[in-house]
């Protein structure tokens, strides 16, 4: 049995494609990973998190993706400390700049 899971293993890349990892990236990146390209899903930058901004988040709307994930453009409508700020949708800012996450701050 041993043999079979190391044999299994040796199959395996020893790092996962970016696609499958877990940690933040780029928005593109984390929005790449949802199904459907991430429409529906709320994501925040890290950076809130780490300045204790609370409850803030962007709820993505549409997606245009290129280059495998990596690039592309993003619209969504913001949410700040559980207040929606945009009336309609809008493009995501930051995307590349910044380190993104899913979920809320």
């Amino acid at each position: 049995m041993e043999r079979a899971v190391r044999a299994i293993q040796g199959l395996l890349p020893s790092t996962l494609p970016p696609s499958l990892r877990t940690t933040p990236a780029n928005l593109y990146q984390v929005l790449s990973r949802a199904p459907g390209g991430g429409v529906g899903q709320c994501v925040h930058q890290i950076r809130w998190t780490e300045k204790g901004i609370r409850n803030c988040y962007w709820q993505v709307t549409r997606t245009r993706l290129k280059f495998e994930g990596n690039h592309g453009k993003a619209w969504g409508k913001l949410y700040w400390r559980g207040k929606q700020i945009s009336r309609q949708e809008e493009r995501i800012g930051g995307s590349l700049k910044y380190k993104w996450s899913a979920g809320s701050s």
